[in-house]
């Protein structure tokens, strides 16, 4: 026998194909609804250069900043994490620009994108920030660190899946042969639903099921917009890369997280980047380059746990 629930969800499918009602964007107000149930707002921010950074607060206590990476914005990554940490934290949780709902006039590079998220400390007038990133945030992370060598407003970092600079030339060629593209722009960037479905194949251990309307969704509301600016975002990294192995390693106390099984940047690049930053490296079994979104209780627990500690 059917249940009650699986034949209501049954009928709001029907009736969302009937109506043409995205599935997609009722998750999407579902979820911020969710968010503002506990107390969280959202923000937005005018940007020095043009353009406006979004971003969700809530919480009290010490700020904890978080960083999406590439794809989605603050809440696809972060949602659960968002509910737990705001219970000890002032939690601030941005959409970079460019995703979400943030975009800036700036050039499309790193240093727009950390600029960006200076100017939300500065506006919040924050200090003794803990920031939490992961993939794309973590290169963020590092330029940021960078710069704490003589602001010092940054007290704790935790890097989720992400090498930041310690990447080679080897290493993407290495991604492009995984995945069977010309170039990392081809994966990160995806310029259909069909190209959606390969990102999420490399980034999650076991992709949940997409038919074809869902896929869809999905690429239009996250996807869709600003491919020029991502696609420079991505093609400007190794430039960023070099500029940042010119700078000396950060003293601000890091953690760094990894997937057993992470296909975008392999395990073994973590490992590198824990012994030339001299950072403890947690290893989670069975999980991907997403985390965030497929070990979120195991987040929560690793980012508190290394917070509150003097040392891991």
């Amino acid at each position: 026998m059917i249940s009650n629930k699986l034949r209501l969800f049954t009928l709001f499918i029907c009736f969302s194909l009937l109506s043409g009602c995205s599935i997609v964007r009722w998750q999407i107000d579902s979820a911020e609804e969710h968010l503002k149930s506990v107390g969280f707002e959202q923000h937005s921010l005018a940007l020095e250069e043009g353009g406006t950074l979004s971003y969700w607060r809530g919480g009290k206590g010490q700020p904890l900043l978080l960083i999406h990476g590439f794809g989605g914005n603050a809440v696809t990554t972060w949602k659960n994490e968002m509910f737990e940490l705001s219970k000890n934290y002032q939690v601030i949780a941005p959409d970079l620009t460019w995703f979400g709902d943030s975009f800036s006039a700036g050039e499309a590079n790193l240093t727009t994108q950390t600029q960006a998220i200076w100017q939300l400390i500065d506006d919040l007038q924050l200090d003794n920030v803990n920031i939490a990133s992961i993939s794309y945030g973590g290169f963020i992370t590092f330029n940021m660190l960078n710069n704490n060598l003589q602001d010092e407003r940054i007290n704790k970092a935790i890097i989720i899946a992400s090498p930041g600079p310690y990447f080679s030339d080897d290493d993407l060629a290495a991604l492009n042969q995984r995945f069977s593209v010309d170039s990392p722009e081809d994966f990160f960037v995806p310029k259909n639903s069909d190209e959606l479905r390969r990102l999420f194949d490399g980034i999650l251990v076991a992709p949940k099921m997409m038919p074809d309307f869902i896929a869809d969704q999905i690429y239009q509301n996250y996807f869709s917009a600003w491919h020029k600016q991502k696609i420079a975002m991505i093609q400007s990294l190794q430039d960023d890369r070099d500029a940042l192995l010119e700078i000396p390693i950060t003293p601000t106390p890091t953690l760094l997280i990894w997937g057993e099984k992470d296909r975008i940047f392999p395990v073994e690049n973590g490992i590198y980047l824990s012994k030339k930053i001299q950072a403890p490296l947690v290893v989670i079994p069975n999980t991907g380059h997403g985390v965030t979104n497929e070990q979120p209780d195991m987040v929560v627990h690793l980012i508190k746990t290394f917070i509150e500690s003097e040392t891991l």
